[in-house]
């Protein structure tokens, strides 16, 4: 490709509304144009980024086994209705009626359109197993999109659904697709983790997330340094912080705290460890009468210690708490408590259930609200001044140093962002569509499904985030728009300078590298800015000067300066970069 046929279009300033550091310079690189919040036009640049993703993850899948396919944009709403997710998904699924006042949706996944072709052409067991994927344009409509192709409305994204006879089959399944994403990922030259996590909407019992590491990454990855464990916070396992309770040394007593509200304040006021004091979050369930009238509301007390944080999946998963929940209002506290927020304790309260965590059920001689203001209770101990909770569960997120759960080490935070996932779904969608096939005995048996997520465009934002610097993005050889770039300085001057860029490019497209000619005319300083900023990873740069001495440079996109070749060893030296 040269210059002059491509489409080049780079700004010196970002946009003001671009946030994240992949944002703003996918915007300066010409890669992505706005055309409406969360919504943007992918420009020849930034395509072609997309493009080689979509080869990767195509050749992967392919070797797995996977068959693709190509599932509608545009969706009949009575699929989603058979599996309740048509009302369940709130707004975040745009819904449209046709001309005739039919309910359609706006895919933002294929769960219900994929089970409906299994369970018309997957009829006996001989089909099985099989995997179908497609890569295709999905749609969630974001209450607040943000941080451009990271949290956009539109995207592209790889989704892939496995149809299996039995549960083993199923494992072996997502054991094989898990296998293919650490395959493709690799490919796409990104340092990533592959965590457990949590189900989430889509259901399920085992789940993997694949998280590119990156300091601006949304979600806190937790592993071991010295095991394989990890996984997300939201499902990262917090023991007990103690072996075991200690005894009581401390006389129960009232303690004043005017004007101190948080474990924070309190623990500052008494002199003590923060991690001596316990916090108290109430959280109500609803239970609705057959008109869907609330008849009865349960207050429930979490009690989680005064540096930890409630982990609201984990809290999610209680028994009696795992059809939903919210925090309580001012009036149902008041009601139970006696007191406003801020004072709250477990003595003392009237009709609640107290949920522990695992480190506050062995604490001894804690501190916690005393249900009046501008009071606390020292030295609070279990069974002595209060019953034992009603249940012990891990309801907090973890924190660095932390034990891991294998026993092996403690535990270590980092931030990623979410680029894959994998779902073992068990029959979650084939029992509500009623996909089945029949078996060796010719009796009906239910699909085990899983299904299998990668978010082709959002692999750009992330590969960014990961690989940038003051000068612009670093693409990974795989992915980059262009693979090398040839600037020749003044080749309207000198045909010599002319003659030995078009050789070198000539040659290294017989390779089949993708190489870009910039026959533009540009100065210097702005064709070199160009191409850091856009990120190709490799640079040649030929002048008159430099070719009279037999000599050219090369510059690789992280390296600090030019090494200057023999015309004669650049192509060898580019190959052997390119292990050509």
């Amino acid at each position: 490709m040269k210059a002059s046929q491509f489409f080049i279009s780079t700004l010196k300033e970002a946009p003001a509304d671009a946030e994240v550091v992949s944002h703003k310079l996918m915007m300066r690189a010409g890669m992505i144009k706005r055309l409406g919040a969360g919504i943007y036009n992918y420009m020849p640049m930034g395509l072609r980024v997309i493009r080689k993703v979509e080869k990767i993850i195509r050749e992967e899948m392919d070797a797995a086994g996977a068959i693709e396919c190509l599932m509608p944009v545009i969706q009949p709403a009575e699929l989603w209705q058979e599996t309740g997710r048509f009302d369940k998904m709130g707004p975040e699924l745009l819904r449209v009626k046709d001309r005739h006042g039919r309910d359609f949706i706006v895919q933002p996944t294929s769960e219900e359109v994929i089970t409906d072709i299994a369970r018309q052409e997957l009829r006996s067991y001989r089909q099985l197993p099989k995997n179908f994927y497609h890569i295709q344009t999905k749609f969630r409509d974001e209450r607040r999109p943000r941080f451009g192709v990271m949290r956009g409305r539109e995207f592209t994204m790889k989704d892939a659904y496995s149809f299996d006879r039995d549960v083993a089959s199923a494992g072996r399944s997502y054991d094989n697709m898990y296998a293919a994403y650490g395959k493709i990922f690799d490919r796409l030259g990104l340092q990533y983790r592959a965590v457990a996590a949590d189900t989430g909407a889509i259901g399920g019992d085992r789940s993997h997330e694949f998280q590119v590491i990156a300091e601006t990454g949304e979600d806190a990855i937790v592993y071991c340094p010295t095991s394989d464990y990890a996984a997300n916070i939201e499902l990262a396992e917090g023991l007990a912080l103690s072996a075991s309770r200690g005894a009581a040394a401390q006389a129960l007593a009232k303690t004043p705290t005017p004007g101190k509200s948080t474990c924070e304040d309190v623990a500052l006021l008494l002199g003590l460890p923060l991690a001596r004091t316990v916090k108290s979050l109430v959280l109500a369930t609803d239970e609705l009468d057959k008109d869907g009238v609330i008849a009865k509301t349960q207050v429930w007390l979490l009690l989680v210690r005064g540096d930890h944080e409630l982990n609201e999946v984990k809290a999610g998963k209680i028994e009696g708490l795992k059809g939903g929940f919210r925090f309580a209002t001012v009036g149902e506290i008041e009601s139970r408590f006696g007191c406003k927020p801020g004072y709250l304790g477990p003595i003392g309260a009237k009709d609640i259930k107290i949920v522990a965590d695992r480190t506050v059920a062995n604490m001894a001689d804690f501190v916690c609200g005393a249900n009046e203001a501008d009071f606390h209770l020292t030295g609070v101990n279990w069974g002595r001044d209060l019953p034992e909770p009603d249940l012990v569960a891990d309801i907090r997120n973890v924190v660095a140093g932390d034990p891991s759960p294998d026993g092996k080490g403690v535990l270590a935070i980092q931030r990623g962002i979410e680029v894959g996932h994998v779902f073992y779904l068990g029959t979650r969608y084939s029992a509500a569509m009623n996909a089945s096939f029949l078996d060796e005995n010719g009796k009906p048996a239910l699909m085990e499904m899983g299904c299998y997520g990668i978010g082709v465009t959002r692999i750009l934002g992330a590969a960014i985030e990961q690989n940038n610097d003051a000068r612009g993005i670093i693409w990974p050889d795989s992915i980059a728009p262009f693979t090398v770039v040839i600037c020749p300085i003044g080749a309207d001057r000198s045909a010599d300078v002319k003659a030995a860029a078009e050789k070198l490019y000539g040659e290294l497209k017989a390779l089949g590298v993708d190489v870009l000619l910039d026959d533009r005319g540009e100065r210097p300083g702005a064709m070199f800015a160009d191409w850091e900023l856009i990120g190709v990873p490799h640079r040649v740069v030929l002048g008159d000067r430099g070719l009279k001495e037999g000599q050219v440079e090369y510059q690789g996109r992280r390296d600090e300066a030019a090494t200057k070749l023999a015309v004669g060893d650049v192509l060898g030296h580019l190959k052997g970069l390119l292990k050509l």
